[in-house]
């Protein structure tokens, strides 16, 4: 892979993990590329690597790197140039009101108690595996995906009133945030808290003087993916270039 000429990416090292079955796309094996030693990605060097389509997950930073699958594609908001529409605008209205709070990156029983919520509504295709786990178990890897960090993170607890409605953990990097990961309250079922969270991150992105809001991977197949392409104008790096 092609790397920047900053000294600290050059002093990284990537291996590619053994194939495990792909979370996104059915009946497909994946991959990723792993950014190593863990102890050098500080948050100049992820921003580094972002910009190269890495992710993180814990204090690991990945990449897809599938032999026969490039449909994982790395894409972020251009902020200056993006105007919510008609049905995002009344999303954002809706969920106003929501009060929040920036933490620093740490476990709190309340947001795991919203996490395992969310995951066993939202992800039904997991639940019977995750029934076989413990909670300890459970806590652990919640813990290691979204409560660990080894560059600039935040948590944003988003309230109605007093009761937490939706959690979002966000890495700022040096030319945008990115959205790790957002659960949130899934029986109030005439919400549009993910479009609103979205948005918000737009507006803080912005207050913050940063061109880009990161979004993860698009994947045209995945069902779970393809909201992303709601919010316009969106950057794809392809070939190591962004373009629009």
């Amino acid at each position: 892979m092609s790397l920047p000429s900053d000294t600290p990416l050059q002093k990284l090292q990537f291996y590619v993990t053994t194939g495990y079955a792909c979370g996104y796309l059915p009946n497909k094996m994946a991959q990723s590329l792993i950014a190593a030693p863990q102890h050098l990605v500080d948050a100049k060097v992820y921003s580094g690597l972002i910009q190269q389509g890495f992710r993180r997950s814990g204090k690991f930073s990945y990449r897809p790197h599938c032999e026969n699958c490039q449909e994982c594609i790395a894409v972020r908001i251009v902020l200056d140039q993006f105007n919510p529409n008609r049905s995002q605008k009344r999303a954002f209205k809706q969920h106003q009101n929501l009060s929040t709070t920036i933490l620093p990156v740490g476990f709190h029983e309340e947001h795991y108690t919203l996490y395992a919520s969310y995951q066993r509504a939202r992800h039904s295709d997991e639940k019977i595996q995750a029934e076989t786990e413990s909670q300890e178990t459970n806590i652990e890897q919640y813990q290691s995906f979204l409560c660990q960090s080894n560059v600039e993170s935040v948590i944003v607890e988003f309230r109605d009133n007093s009761q937490l409605k939706m959690v979002s953990v966000i890495d700022i990097v040096r030319d945008g945030i990115s959205a790790v990961y957002t659960f949130y309250d899934t029986t109030d079922t005439s919400s549009s808290y993910g479009t609103y969270n979205v948005l918000w991150q737009t507006l803080w992105a912005r207050e913050l003087g940063l061109p880009y809001l990161y979004l993860g991977y698009w994947i045209k197949d995945s069902k779970k993916m393809a909201y992303k392409q709601n919010f316009k104008p969106l950057e794809k790096l392809i070939d190591g270039e962004w373009v629009k």
